[in-house]
């Protein structure tokens, strides 16, 4: 790779132009849009600044922090960990190796949450809501972001996750909305909370054991396998935690869950079959994908 010195100028237009043409060659497959989020990581600028700041030369800091990145991007690191940062809904995350960067589709998943909660005359009232698995903390932080009256109790048995979350629920001032809770599943939650849960939500790690050597190697070589694997056929954390959903939840209460594309039919049987829902949905992902297990306790 070329080092960004001095000797020629590197304006905002050179070094993006530059980028594009060399991650296109390493095999990127969104080129130019990496280059905007590297650039625009190490510039502070925004993706738009940059079109208007197109002769602004880069400082020397900022051609050094540039050329680490994409020497990490080339490498197939996802861009999420080289920026430290995503978007997700209406905020933004810190996102760290170790910790599973979430995915468009789960957005999906909040909204069905956000349209499960209880209401009255078309308000929210308060609600509580327990997430299983909070990883950076993106489906917690949504719900008490953008719904009132929303508190929202989040675990995961990883100490990285846990502080993430904690880091992005505390930058966005959640505090009183948000518990974080390192535990296995839910057994670090206060006791008197089971069973008042107005929803449980979560993205377990879902993928089959067998198809974790096919993922790509942006995924499979930075994203911590204990977010993904999820045993021999997709459902050894969902049998778990389906059975706490029937300790943890209100009647009526809402259960929404996101699940590998080929194992929802056998996850919507285990859930009828164990009893106690008056409803049993699977809802599609933006790829139209079956993606989400959405059940009502009776």
């Amino acid at each position: 790779m070329v080092d960004m010195g001095m000797s020629m100028k590197w304006t905002c237009k050179t070094v993006l132009d530059w980028t594009t043409a060399y991650l296109k060659h390493q095999g990127d497959d969104h080129p130019r849009l990496s280059a905007e989020w590297l650039l625009s990581s190490a510039t502070g600028l925004s993706r738009i600044e940059l079109y208007t700041n197109f002769d602004r030369p880069l400082t020397q800091l900022e051609l050094n922090a540039m050329h680490q990145a994409v020497k990490r991007r080339a490498s197939g690191e996802p861009l999420q960990y080289v920026t430290g940062e995503m978007p997700f809904r209406h905020i933004v995350l810190r996102c760290e190796q170790g910790v599973l960067i979430p995915r468009p589709e789960t957005e999906l998943l909040v909204d069905a949450v956000l349209e499960g909660l209880p209401q009255e005359q078309g308000k929210p009232v308060p609600a509580l809501v327990l997430e299983i698995g909070c990883g950076t903390g993106c489906i917690a932080c949504s719900l008490a972001h953008e719904r009132a009256k929303t508190h929202v109790v989040a675990t995961d048995i990883s100490s990285a996750a846990v502080r993430l979350t904690t880091r992005n629920r505390n930058a966005l001032g959640l505090q009183a909305a948000v518990d974080v809770v390192a535990c296995n599943l839910a057994d670090g939650v206060d006791p008197r909370l089971m069973g008042h849960f107005d929803a449980l939500v979560s993205n377990p790690p879902y993928i089959p054991t067998a198809v974790l050597s096919t993922l790509p190697h942006e995924v499979s070589g930075f994203e911590p396998q204990l977010a993904l694997d999820g045993g021999a056929d997709g459902l050894d954390v969902y049998r778990r935690i389906l059975a706490l959903a029937a300790q943890a939840l209100l009647p009526g209460a809402l259960f929404a869950v996101e699940l590998f594309e080929t194992k929802l039919e056998h996850a919507a049987q285990l859930t009828r079959d164990q009893g106690g829902w008056s409803s049993v949905e699977i809802s599609k992902d933006y790829t139209h994908r079956p993606r989400f297990l959405i059940a009502r306790r009776a």
